[in-house]
């Protein structure tokens, strides 16, 4: 079996690395894994052939996903599928998707100039974020007045909003690997080692239910979920399609298998 990682050349060399220690893992098993840097070369569209029997999407980058896309059209069996990739890092399209499963979300607007949230903010403070994934908090913006709304910006043609619901203490990060799903609070935004590792705890009852309905709703089984509480009712306020397992207990362990499972169907 060889498997393809489209990633970061960054991310390929990083120590302690749950994907380096996952592909190490599967090494060991004879599988034949290359890594690809898309960002490091111009790629022509016409060389590109589907010569791996898996390949692995762990990069949201423009170019990364453009090679995704075209792999896909070449036939390509993806982790997670490109098309699906899309959709989850699109959230418009994915906070329609998860609503259509019965997942509770914040209530949800986008549109094309801030000012036109001015009704929606009358009835309590939005928060306003990139609609196309972003990480660990960057252009979040949680807005209270109409001068604040005024002051919001948008380099992607439209401005996405959630209504803001105080969170009752650290958020819950759900990490779901085919039917299992491992929880680790943090805080957020996340900004040491020991914040991104987080406290793990043991998911059961309707965290579990949230986070694999979330997966039904995208036809995946490898995936993180942002979760808060407020005022004790759960709100989901992110979805990732490929997301670093960490604090995860033998995460790499667990990777390794899934990945080997669906790369040999």
């Amino acid at each position: 079996m060889k498997i393809g990682v489209i990633t970061k050349r960054e991310k390929a060399t990083k120590s302690g690395s749950v994907m380096q220690e996952t592909i190490g893992l599967l090494n060991q098993r004879g599988i034949v894994v290359e890594q690809i840097y898309p960002d490091n070369e111009a790629i022509n569209v016409a060389a590109v052939k589907a010569d791996c029997d898996l390949y692995l999407l762990k990069s949201g980058t423009e170019t990364a996903l453009s090679l995704a896309g075209v792999l896909d059209a070449a036939g390509a069996k993806i982790l997670n599928p490109y098309p699906t990739v899309v959709a989850m890092r699109d959230k418009i399209i994915s906070t329609k998707l998860l609503l259509d499963a019965g997942v509770s979300l914040p209530e949800t607007f986008f549109t094309a100039h801030a000012g036109l949230l001015a009704d929606a903010l009358k009835t309590g403070p939005l928060v306003v974020k990139p609609f196309w994934a972003a990480s660990q908090g960057r252009g979040v913006q949680i807005i209270h007045s109409d001068d604040e709304l005024e002051g919001v910006t948008s380099d992607e043609g439209l401005v996405f909003a959630q209504r803001y619901h105080k969170p009752d203490g650290r958020d819950y990060k759900l990490y779901v690997i085919g039917e299992q799903v491992f929880g680790v609070r943090r805080v957020w935004p996340p900004k040491t080692l020991e914040d991104k590792l987080g406290e793990p705890f043991e998911v059961s009852g309707e965290m579990k239910e949230i986070a694999l309905r979330c997966g039904q709703a995208f036809g995946v089984g490898l995936y993180g979920v942002d979760v808060i509480t407020s005022g004790g009712k759960p709100f989901v306020v992110d979805i990732n399609t490929f997301p670093g397992f960490k604090g995860v207990a033998s995460a790499a362990e667990l990777l390794a298998d899934y990945i080997f499972t669906v790369g040999s169907k």
